[in-house]
Parts: structure tokens; C-alpha cells; sequence
């Protein structure tokens, strides 16, 4: 990397030494180091023709330049004067001037008078050398006398350094200077015009200029493309090598238009040549041929160097790509080459019986094969990171690392199957000794049993019975276990507890068998050399045991005891053979969910591991920015350092970084290293350390000044010093945006998590730490956007908590209003950006974003306000599911809000919705208190119907039916109360609005009809609500696991569609589509006394009215309001 950076600087000053060059030559050419002046900044002075420069030359080779006859000559300024006779004698070169200037000043038609003055001003102002000056003098007689005597008499006036000849005519002049360098007017054949001179003059330094500025160009953008820092990552690597590209083009392209202007000149020049090949140039025209032919060549050069350096950065840039493809692939391969590893470190089975351990063997081969693939692609890489290295890469200290550590994981990798292989064929083979000594066993048992017993009662059939145990006995080299103890040292590696025991119980069986044929033998001994008399020994019948052999194949460890019977033996070889089949079948069918569980288990490990990590880097970096930094500012040594700007400002700057750091490094960290070994229960340090989170919140709500303030003092010596100091590649800047990068990186994290702890103990604190830390970052990103506002008088903490923010499309329309202007607030709509309010709702204006980091972050302006006690919503507007209405003061203003999208709108409805709801049930709470107060200090009427005592109970229960019910509208509103809908056609009664306003609005509330509660409770209010197909609100919840199996939030539209058998009706849930049947006594709990609310106010005033706007049933596009309180 050292290497390249030595290159890249070397390459961009060996460019830059190249186009300064350039620079140098092209001003060296154009005499710009000598004559500032060019023909575009005294244009007009020159078109006078006062003196020009033919192209002529002396008979040295003396530049002439001509004064032809000029009769305003004396009123030219001396300033135009000296510019023209600077420029003139500019343009020659260094050594044409240097033998001088021969001045021809054609004065024939001028009076000696000024023919004096002329002489006399140009041999004093001259800025050049002179040779010799011509002067043509008057050709009357008059004027040709005067001036002969005047010269004569006047000749000490005219004493200079260069003779000054005074010609009568224009043949005198040819004798000293050829007729070919002289103009038509002056008698000669050379070919001028000054028109085209001009013109070619004012290209060539044109051209010149821009043949500079493509040098200075290409040089800025080499040094542009040299400073570029080289992004982290595939996407921006690319992005940069295309945006270079791109911007290289576009320079090749200018190159190439300069290319064409000059070689475009160049042909103008010699466009004489091309129509006459005869015609010769001028001295001052193959000077102007040889001035573009060297630009061009300085033009070239600058091409040139801009080659050489952009195939160097293009190759820097090409490998930067190459860089990061490999260091992503890397990360990819390390990964899974990790992932691998886990797993195969946690493969530690040895089996419990041969057939297991001949599956364990199948799954290891398949778990090789599998992970060949990442083995194969980690080789792959490597030898591709070689390819780079050999191919002399730029970052060979970065490259070479990683791929010895790609070979080493392989290698590890190869060797850990290998050992896991060799201990699973350690365990297969003594699972297989086991296996044959017991199956050797059961066939000795068998044996032993099926020996008839009577014919062992003489001697041939003992002796022969003798022989077949002893011929069996000799089977025994092969197939039983000779040394307990070469077995616990032939396989120590594999020996577990349980294994150990096994193998002590296959030996304590073999023993005893061994033990059970040695007492037959010496029986039979006794009965093959003693045959005196018969002898009936007890021995077990032949009927009682199975006539062939079946010995089992594999038994489970732990699964059988030594018996010193043999029939009890032989009885228990079918169970041991079913048993080990049956935890086989087992162990088959669990294999895919062990694995399965195992991969979540290792992915949740490495997720924690990634916290835990990550969570070290950032304590670690705080605490390196608090004592490289924070606390330097208070060193005194550095003091000398700190800009004025600067000085007392570390509070500004850190914000409470110093609160963040302790709260992480002394609690969070180690709180969190305890869920290292139970990682899906992290979520619990989460929500025990939620409140503390909240730091986070005054951090970020600081970070814009602490932005500004490092914008302004970002070139301080003093944070230039502690980088050195710390040895940081990146500034402060970087450091102070981390704890905003780091609260974002919580949730991805938790997310990971959640993702591989689904059915984990832990899940639901990890969702709801989730939840958490997502409604933490809403209100560091709303309090972010609350601070921007402007304009507002009041204090915005009074409005109560902020729920929503956002920006809307929005039109207006005011009953008070002139009709022009609520027809334009109709159809022209606002850009606003509301913020909802516990307590209001802002209406502010977005201001455009300008500057750099946070001063990107827009700013807003108030506007005006709506207080929620006064405020009412419709949900729906026909013809577009993404407005809603805001209405005020019983909609004497109408807000007609459009989201960006329906989510959106639901969202902020819903929003809405919650805070009229809750104001509605703080009314009714209060009203109830009231209501209470007077029942019971006011003297209720007598009446013949009903006693004082019921009354006051009847009350009283209603009362306490509100309270448990509070968002209930039971009790307060009639049915009896509400207008009766009109006829087709007709508008309701008592409205403020006619038919027509009512069809604009589109099934909005147009009247607000005020009733008193006590009234409507007098009424029969109370009474049961006989239940009608249509649209309603659900005031209760219905939870899922009721009966009917149908769940309806408080708040949610459902539609009652028709009635059925047995008192049930069929109910739709519109929030969720889930229909069902619905007994009527739950749907009357569910719906309450309220029709379907689409608009609804907790207030109408502060006086606690509250206002619920219902559509009827009957018609789609009208709407009535009513008061269910007054106070």
C-alpha cells in the first residue's frame, strides 16, 4: 500500500511538473512573461490602424512598423498610444527585436506642424529598440519647403540614439527598404490586411489561452482524481472508477476540440499557400505558423502527460476494485468457512452403537461434501489473492495475510474432518468388537440351552457335549474381548463415561457366560469319567428356550445386566434387539431437527458474538475520543492550539458523549457479557436498560451544532495534533457520528436474532426490545425534526408528547371565506408538514434543505395550530383512499389532508383516532364525576311512578355501567334522539348545509345537533338497541379466543351484513377481512349504542362537549352530528 501511495504521488508530480511546463512554454511563446498584453484587451485601439506591423522586414531583418497617414493621430490617448506600441513590439521574436525596430511614418498628406509633434511622440515613447526612423514628409511645396528649412533649423530637436531620414518621396523610401516588404500604399508588393492580421492574432492568443487553461484543467483534475479516497466497498469503488472514467472522457473530449481549433488556425494561416502554391509567407506569417505549430506540440505534451498519469490512477482504481471484490469475498468465505468450523466443532458424537455410529460417519460424509463448496471457493480465493500479489498489486500487505489465513482455515478444516473421521472409524471398530463379543455371547447361551439334557447322561453324549463347548470356547480368540485394559488404551480417545460403562458391561457379560461354560464343563467332566449311576441334573429344559440362535445386533449402552441365568439372558436378547431398533428409527427421524436446531444455535452465537464485539470497538472508541480529544482541550499545553472559536465550546462539540460512554462501559457491556452463553434472552438487557437509551435522544438533538461547529474550526491546529497523536486515519467527524451509527446498529442486530430465535424461550423480549429501540430512533428522528421548527411563540414540550410527523398535500375551505377564495383553497393545494401533538396539531411549511451534513436537514415554519379539544376527523373521502378530513370549531374550517400513500393515511387516522377517543373518555369521566355531585346533593323530583330510592339507584347503576365501559357510548346518547333520515332527494333537518354542500363533501358530517344527556337518558335512552344491518365501530374488544373465534380491536370498522338462525348474525371485521357468526348479546357488547363512526371529536369546546358524526345507514352520502354531553 506504502508503495502505491509512493507511486500515485510520484506519478501526480512528475504530471503536474509536466503541465506547469506547459504552462511555462506557452507563455514563453505568446511573450506573455514579457508582454502581458493581448490583442482581445486592446482590440478596439488596434482596429484604428494608427501603426500596424506589415510582416515586413529590413535589410537586417529589422522588424518595420508602419505609421501610416493617421490625421487624428495627435488626439489618441497616450495610454492607447503605449498599448499598441507595447503590443507591436511584443510580437516579434526575442532576437528579430533585438536588432530593432525601422518605424515607416507616412506623413505625406500632414503639415510639418504635426509631422514634428508625430516624430517627436514616437521616438519618445518607444518601448523597443530603434534602428532607424523614415519618416515621408509633406508632398506639397509649401509644406515641403517649410519643412526642409524647419528641419534644418530644428535639427537639435530631433537629436536621438537612431538617425531619422526625412524622405521626399515614396522611391527614396524603396532605397532603403525592398519593395517586397512594403505595403501597396507605400508602393510595395507585400500582402497585408490588417482586418485578417487581427483576426489571426486574436485566435493565436485564443488558442494559446486555452492550450493553458487545459493544462491547468487537466492538472486540477489530476490532482482531484490523486486526492480521491479510495471507498470500502464494492458499489462505491465502482461508482468512483465510473465517475472518473466518465470525467476523463469529458476531458479528452475538451483535449480534442483544442486539438481541432489550432490545427483549424493553422490552416487559416496557410490558407494563402493552398490557393496559390507560388504565394510566400511574410516573416510576421511564418512566425504566427510557427507560434501554433509549438502550441499544438504543447498541447500534445499535455495529452501526453494526462495519459501517462490516468493509465497509472486508472490501474490504482482497477485495483482498488479487484481490492474489494476480494475482501468481500473474503468476508463471504470467512464466514462460511467459520459457520463450518462451529459445526464441526460441536460434532462430538461418538455414537452409542454401531449402526449409530455408522450414520454419524454418513452424516460427516455429507457434512464434507457440503462444505467442499466453501472449501473449494476459500482455495479458489486464495489462489486468486496469489493472481494479485504476482501480478504486483498495490496491496500486498493486505492481500498476503488473508490468504494465509484462507489456507489455514482450510487446512484446519481438512484436518478437523480428518481427526473427527478417524475418531468416528476408533468408535465404529469398537463398537463392532462389542457388537461380536455379544453377539458371541448370545450364540454361547444358545448353546448351553439347547444341549439335551439326557443324552449328557451317558458318557458319550457328555463327552460329546464336552467337545462342542470346548470347540466353541476356541471362537472366542476371535470374537471376545481379551484385555479390559488394551482396550482402555487402544481407545482412550474415544472412552466417554458412557461408553466405559458399556464396554464394562459387554466385558461383565462375556465373563460371565465364560463363568456359565465353565460349570457345564467341569459338570460334564464329572458326568464323562464317573458313570456309576444315573444322575438327573437340573438343568433347564430344552422346550423353554428358542431352537436357533438370534442374537441382536446392536444394543443400546445401559440397556442389559449380567445374569448369571441363562434363561433370563436368553429372554431379554429380543427386548435389547428392539429397543436398539426402535432409538435408531429415532435417531433418524430427530438428525434433520438436531441440525437444524444446532445451525440456529451456532447463528445465534455468532450474532452475539458480533454485539459483543462491536459493542468493545465502540466503549473502546469513545473512550479514545474522550482522552484524545475532549480531555486535551483542557490540557494547557495544547491551549496555544485551540482557535478562539473553539475555545469553551467542548460541551457543544461532545455533546453528552462523556453520559454515553460510562453508561456502556460500566453497565451495558458487562450486563451483556452475562447472555454470552443464552443468547436469544438478550432482549432483556435491552428492556432493563431501555430507559437509559434515552441519552441517545439529547445526543442527536445536539449533533447539529456540534456538525456546525466542526465545519467552522475542521483546519484547527489542534485536531490535527491529537489525530497525529492517536494515529487516526479518519477525523474527529467520523468519531462523533458513532454513537448515531451505533443506536441504528441495535436493531439490525436484535433483528438478526429475532430472526434465528423464533421459537427460542427469549423471542417475545427480543420483539418487544425491537419494538423498543425502533420507537427510540422515531423519537430521536422526531425530535430531530421538532427542533427545525420556526416561528412557533409558544413552547412546543405544552403541546404534550409528539405521535406523528409527516408531509401532506393540503386543501382548505372555510364557511367564512369569500367564495373566490375557498374555490382557489379547493383546488389548489398546500405542502405541509403536520406534526401531531397529544394536544394540537402543527401545520408548518418545509423550507429548502442547503449546506453540507445536518444543515441538510430542512427546517419548517409555522403556520398555525388546531387544538385537539376542538378538532373532529372524517376517515374517508370519496374518490380517494388516500385523503382524510380535519375539521375545526364544527367545521367551520375543513382540512382536506392527502398522504403519500393509504398505509400512510391509516396510520395517521388511526393516530387520530386514539387521541379523540382518549379526550372523549377524560370527558365522560369528568361528566360522570358531575353528574354524580348533583344526584347526590340535589333533591330529586317526586313522581307517582317511581320513589326517590330507585331513582337514585337507578342512576347510580348507570353510572357505574359508564365506568366500566368508558368508551362505551351507552348512557349518553338515544337512538330516539337522532334525526330522522331523509327521503331521497331531501336534505336532513336542521342542517347548516344544503343537499348540494352535502354531495361535495362526499358522506361528511354537515350538521352538529347538540343534545343534553340527562335528557336523552329521560328519554329511554338506556334502553336496549335493536341491532339493523349496516357499518359500526367497535367500542370493546373481542378477543380471538372467544367461542365464535372472532377478534375485533376497540377502534376497528365492522360491518353487520345480515341476520341468521339462533339469534347469531354475520359480522366482517373490515381492518382484518375476517368474517364470522356473531351471537347478538357479543355484538351488542361489541358495537355498543354508536352507529358506524367516520367522524368523530373529542370536543367542541373547552367546556368538555363531545361531538361523534355518524353515517346513516340508509344513505352512502349523508352524514348528522350530535352532542352526547354538554356541561
Amino acid at each position: 500500500m506504502r508503495f502505491w501511495l509512493r507511486n500515485e504521488e510520484m506519478a501526480l508530480e512528475e504530471m503536474v511538473q509536466r503541465l506547469n511546463a506547459v504552462s511555462k512554454h506557452t507563455d514563453e511563446i505568446m511573450h506573455q512573461d514579457i508582454v502581458p498584453l493581448c490583442a482581445a484587451d486592446i482590440k478596439d485601439q488596434l482596429k484604428k490602424r494608427f501603426a500596424y506591423l506589415s510582416g515586413g522586414r529590413g535589410q537586417d531583418g529589422c522588424p518595420v512598423i508602419t505609421f501610416p497617414d493617421y490625421p487624428a493621430f495627435s488626439d489618441i490617448p497616450d495610454k492607447e498610444f503605449q498599448n499598441v506600441m507595447t503590443y507591436l513590439t511584443g510580437i516579434p521574436s526575442l532576437q528579430d527585436a533585438g536588432i530593432g525596430f525601422i518605424l515607416v511614418i507616412d506623413r505625406r498628406q500632414d503639415k510639418w506642424t504635426s509631422v514634428k509633434a508625430s516624430v517627436l511622440r514616437i521616438a519618445a515613447s518607444f518601448p523597443a529598440n530603434l534602428q532607424l526612423i523614415l519618416v515621408l514628409r509633406p508632398t506639397g511645396f509649401f509644406q515641403r519647403t517649410l519643412s526642409d528649412i524647419a528641419f534644418k533649423f530644428n535639427r537639435d530637436d530631433f537629436k536621438m540614439k537612431v538617425p531619422i531620414i526625412m524622405l521626399s518621396s515614396v522611391p527614396e523610401l524603396h532605397g532603403y527598404i525592398d519593395k517586397s516588404q512594403l505595403t501597396e500604399d507605400l508602393g510595395g508588393t507585400l500582402d497585408y490586411c490588417h482586418t485578417r492580421w487581427l483576426c489571426h492574432r486574436t485566435a493565436i492568443e485564443s488558442f494559446a489561452l486555452m492550450v493553458k487553461q487545459t493544462a491547468q484543467m487537466l492538472q486540477s483534475f489530476g490532482t482531484e482524481l490523486a486526492e480521491t479516497e479510495l471507498p470500502n466497498d464494492v458499489p462505491s469503488t465502482s461508482s468512483v472508477l465510473s465517475a472518473h472514467t466518465e470525467k476523463k472522457g469529458k476531458m479528452k473530449e475538451d483535449l480534442k476540440l483544442a486539438l481541432k481549433e489550432g490545427h483549424t488556425l493553422l490552416e487559416s494561416i496557410r490558407e494563402p499557400l493552398v490557393r496559390n502554391p507560388e504565394h510566400s509567407l511574410n516573416q510576421d506569417q511564418l512566425d504566427n505558423q510557427t507560434t501554433v505549430q509549438r502550441l499544438l506540440a504543447q498541447l500534445n505534451e499535455t495529452e501526453a502527460a494526462f495519459d501517462d498519469f490516468w493509465a497509472k490512477h486508472q490501474q490504482k482504481l482497477e485495483q482498488c476494485l479487484q481490492l474489494r471484490h476480494f475482501e468481500q469475498n473474503f468476508r463471504e468465505v470467512k464466514a462460511a468457512l467459520d459457520a463450518v468450523s462451529q459445526k464441526i466443532s460441536a460434532f462430538t458424537d461418538i455414537g452409542n452403537s454401531l449402526a449409530h455410529v455408522e450414520h454419524l460417519l454418513k452424516d460427516l460424509a455429507s457434512f464434507e461434501e457440503k462444505s467442499s463448496v466453501s472449501v473449494e471457493r476459500a482455495r479458489a480465493l486464495s489462489l486468486e489473492g496469489n493472481q494479485l500479489i504476482e501480478n504486483k498489486h498495490y496491496a500486498v500487505d493486505s492481500i498476503h495475510p488473508k490468504c494465509n489465513e484462507l489456507q489455514h482455515l482450510c487446512d484446519q478444516f481438512v484436518a478437523e474432518i480428518g481427526k473427527r473421521r478417524n475418531l468416528l472409524n476408533k468408535s465404529l471398530e469398537l463398537h463392532g468388537l462389542l457388537e461380536t463379543s455379544m453377539k458371541w455371547c448370545d450364540e454361547g447361551i444358545y448353546l448351553l440351552a439347547s444341549q439335551p439334557v439326557d443324552k449328557c447322561q451317558s458318557q458319550d453324549g457328555a463327552e460329546a457335549a464336552l467337545q462342542e463347548i470346548e470347540r466353541f470356547l476356541e471362537t472366542g480368540a476371535e470374537n471376545k474381548i481379551q484385555e479390559l485394559s488394551k482396550i482402555y488404551k487402544d481407545y482412550e480417545s474415544i472412552l466417554n463415561q458412557d461408553l466405559m460403562e458399556h464396554v464394562q458391561k459387554v466385558f461383565q457379560k462375556q465373563e460371565s457366560m465364560e463363568e456359565m461354560f465353565h460349570r457345564r464343563q467341569v459338570s460334564l467332566k464329572k458326568l464323562a469319567a464317573k458313570q456309576t449311576r444315573p444322575v438327573q441334573p437340573v438343568a433347564p429344559r430344552p422346550e423353554a428356550f428358542t431352537k436357533s440362535p438370534c442374537p441382536s445386533p446392536g444394543i443400546r449402552r445401559g440397556s442389559e445386566n449380567s445374569s448369571s441365568s441363562e434363561g433370563n439372558a436368553l429372554r431379554r436378547g429380543n427386548y435389547r434387539r428392539a429397543k436398539s431398533e426402535m432409538n435408531e428409527n429415532q435417531q433418524v427421524r430427530s438428525g434433520s431437527t438436531g441440525d437444524e436446531e444446532e445451525s440456529l444455535a451456532i447463528l445465534r452465537r455468532h450474532v452475539m458474538n458480533e454485539l459483543l464485539e462491536t459493542e468493545r470497538v465502540y466503549v473502546e472508541e469513545l473512550l479514545c475520543v474522550l482522552e484524545g480529544y475532549a480531555a486535551e482541550m483542557d490540557n494547557p499545553l495544547m491551549t496555544h492550539l485551540i482557535s478562539s472559536s473553539l475555545q469553551n465550546k467542548k460541551d457543544i462539540l461532545f455533546g453528552n458523549m462523556e453520559e454515553i460512554y460510562h453508561f456502556h462501559n460500566r453497565i451495558f457491556l458487562r450486563e451483556l457479557e452475562n447472555y454470552i452463553d443464552c443468547p436469544e434472552l438478550v432482549g432483556r438487557c435491552f428492556l432493563e436498560r431501555m430507559e437509559e437509551f434515552q441519552i441517545y435522544e439529547k445526543y442527536c438533538q445536539n449533533k447539529p451544532r456540534s456538525e456546525s461547529l466542526w465545519r467552522q474550526c475542521s483546519d484547527c491546529p489542534f485536531f490535527q495534533e491529537c489525530q497525529k497523536k492517536l494515529d487516526h486515519k479518519l477525523s474527529l467527524d467520523s468519531y462523533l457520528l458513532k454513537p448515531v451509527q451505533r443506536i441504528t446498529k441495535y436493531q439490525l442486530l436484535l433483528k438478526e436474532m429475532l430472526k434465528y430465535s423464533k421459537n427460542c424461550e427469549g423471542a417475545e423480549d427480543l420483539q418487544e426490545a425491537l419494538s423498543s429501540i425502533l420507537g427510540i430512533l422515531k423519537a430521536v428522528n422526531d425530535s430531530m425534526h421538532l427542533i427545525a421548527i420556526t416561528g412557533y411563540d409558544g413552547n412546543l414540550n405544552d403541546l404534550g408528547k409528539l405521535l406523528m410527523q409527516g408531509s401532506f398535500s393540503v386543501w382548505t375551505d372555510h364557511k367564512k371565506g369569500h367564495t373566490k377564495v375557498k374555490d382557489l383553497a379547493r383546488f389548489k393545494p398546500m405542502q405541509r408538514h403536520l406534526f401531531l401533538h397529544e394536544k394540537a396539531v402543527l401545520f408548518c411549511k418545509k423550507r429548502e434543505e442547503n449546506g453540507e451534513g445536518y444543515e441538510k436537514a430542512p427546517s419548517y415554519s409555522y403556520k398555525q395550530s388546531l387544538n385537539m379539544t376542538a378538532v373532529g376527523i372524517t376517515e374517508n373521502v370519496k374518490g380517494d383512499a388516500k385523503k382524510f378530513e380535519i375539521w375545526y370549531n364544527a367545521r367551520e374550517e375543513v382540512y382536506i389532508i392527502q398522504a403519500p400513500t393509504p398505509e400512510i393515511k391509516a396510520a395517521w387516522v388511526n393516530e387520530i383516532r386514539k387521541v379523540l377517543t382518549s379526550q372523549l373518555q377524560a370527558c365522560r369521566e369528568a361528566s360522570q364525576h358531575r353528574a354524580l355531585e348533583q344526584s347526590q346533593s340535589l333533591p330529586l323530583p317526586a313522581s307517582s311512578n317511581t320513589s326517590p330510592s330507585k331513582g337514585n339507584t337507578r342512576n347510580s347503576k348507570k353510572l357505574e355501567e359508564r365506568k366500566t365501559d368508558p368508551l362505551s357510548l351507552e348512557g349518553y346518547v338515544s337512538s330516539t334522539s337522532l334525526p330522522k333520515p331523509p327521503e331521497k332527494g331531501k336534505g336532513w333537518s336542521k342542517t347548516s348545509h344544503s343537499l348540494e354542500a352535502s354531495e361535495d363533501n362526499d358522506g361528511w358530517s354537515s350538521a352538529e345537533e347538540l343534545i343534553n344527556s340527562s335528557d336523552a337518558e329521560e328519554e329511554g335512552g338506556a334502553g336496549p338497541k335493536k341491532l339493523a344491518p349496516g357499518k359500526y365501530t367497535a367500542v370493546a374488544d373481542h378477543e380471538k379466543g372467544s367461542p365464535d373465534g372472532f377478534a375485533v380491536k376497540s377502534g376497528d370498522m365492522v360491518e353487520v351484513i345480515h341476520e341468521g338462525d339462533e339469534g347469531l348474525w354475520y359480522v366482517r371485521n373490515l381492518a382484518t377481512s375476517q368474517e364470522a357468526w356473531v351471537p347478538a348479546r357479543s355484538l351488542s357488547t361489541l358495537i355498543g349504542k354508536s352507529r358506524s363512526a367516520q367522524c368523530l371529536s373529542s370536543s367542541e369546546s373547552g367546556s368538555g362537549s363531545a361531538l361523534l358524526s355518524n353515517s346513516s345507514s340508509c344513505s352512502e352520502s349523508c352524514n348528522v352530528t350530535f352532542s352526547d354531553l354538554k356541561g
